[in-house]
């Protein structure tokens, strides 16, 4: 079990991207396939803390389902937090963890740096 764990959408060309940099630095790592093994609110909480994010700060504001159904909408932290485990697809991609740190590889070059 590695301790590196991407937040990955094989769609997003941000993710792969990120994706394939640890593997050409031949880095062991897992992968989270987080749209069809979504989050708990639990497990968004712990990665928010490590991210330092808010909830509302990892939600894909480009996304159509924000478009229509939360872009005028006053929600709390706790609301977002909700939304975000029901809608996975709202959080921003793609994310690496390691250890008690995650970030937001965008670009994807970030996960040198950090790593």
């Amino acid at each position: 079990m590695s301790d590196i764990i991407i937040y990955h959408n094989g769609r997003c060309s941000k993710s792969r991207g990120a994706l394939e940099i640890l593997q050409e630095q031949n880095i062991p790592f897992e992968v989270r396939w987080y749209l069809t093994d979504p989050l708990n609110q639990k497990e968004l909480r712990a990665l928010l803390k490590k991210l330092g994010m808010k909830a509302s700060e990892l939600v894909r504001k480009g996304e159509p389902l924000y478009q229509e159904q939360f872009k005028d909408q006053q929600l709390t932290e706790k609301d977002w937090l909700r939304i975000l485990a029901q809608n996975p697809i709202l959080i921003e991609r793609p994310i690496v963890e390691k250890g008690d740190k995650a970030i937001v590889a965008r670009p994807p070059e970030k996960v040198l740096a950090f790593l």
